[in-house]
């Protein structure tokens, strides 16, 4: 089951992850959208980062999410016609009315399932709401195995000003457990404000996949094909490649 994301991280969740991951994903995730001609998903659709522009582009795009703090975000953004686009739903048994051409899980949505049964159910439930021929796309990292095993011990791996005056930093700690392929990240915010400096610390727990077992995993699944690139530019698995990008179709 996934963990929710708690109010703080939520807060500073554009500051931090515009500047880390947009340069990373952006472009190839709304090229997906750009070509889909009906209605679009995505899953984990956090507060925005990726909606909002494919909305501000008129995609037909609606949007789930499990944590309440991200999606009271979102809302936010969104004019009062465009509510109902989003929801509170998981990606192992969401039910929604529509059928869709393209449906995607950026960033490592499909990490947050530990177990091989919601792995699966999400996998059947995305098959379940596409259109015949529609496509299914997400991605995971491949496996650095030295930092895995070594774990992270208080890396700053984000530090800057959220608001005039006021500045942010996360720092991240991972302890590994490699018999079942899971990653403990703890992150801690630090931010200074009202004169205080405050501190917040989240443990969430990352489920890291190799390319076989993702390969049988689908396979299991209804889904009947699969291409596995080795970065958002489409290019084959190597010795080099950081992504999975996955795409099933159905």
């Amino acid at each position: 089951m996934a963990e929710l994301y708690p109010d703080y991280f939520a807060r500073f969740y554009d500051l931090i992850y515009h500047q880390m991951r947009d340069d990373a994903d952006s472009e190839f995730y709304l090229d997906q959208i750009r070509q889909a001609k009906g209605k679009i998903l995505e899953v984990g659709v956090g507060t925005g980062r990726l909606f909002m522009n494919a909305l501000n582009s008129n995609a037909d795009i609606y949007g789930i999410d499990i944590s309440p703090s991200m999606l009271d975000i979102l809302r936010v953004k969104l004019s009062p016609e465009n509510q109902k686009r989003i929801s509170l739903q998981n990606i192992i048994d969401f039910r929604l009315n529509n059928k869709f051409d393209l449906i995607i899980a950026p960033f490592r949505v499909f990490m947050h399932l530990i177990e091989k049964v919601d792995q699966l159910n999400a996998l059947n439930n995305v098959y379940n709401h596409l259109n015949p021929g529609g496509r299914f796309i997400f991605d995971v990292f491949v496996p650095d195995l030295r930092p895995l095993i070594t774990g992270l011990n208080n890396v700053l791996d984000f530090e800057g000003e959220y608001e005039p005056g006021n500045r942010v930093k996360r720092i991240v700690s991972t302890k590994p457990d490699i018999i079942n392929q899971i990653i403990n990240i703890t992150f801690r915010l630090e931010w200074n404000e009202g004169g205080s400096n405050l501190i917040r610390e989240w443990n969430t727990p990352l489920r890291f996949f190799f390319r076989f077992e993702l390969e049988h995993l689908i396979e299991r699944s209804q889904f009947k094909t699969c291409r596995i690139s080795g970065d958002f530019s489409g290019n084959d698995l190597n010795k080099d490649s950081k992504e999975f990008i996955i795409v099933c179709q159905k």
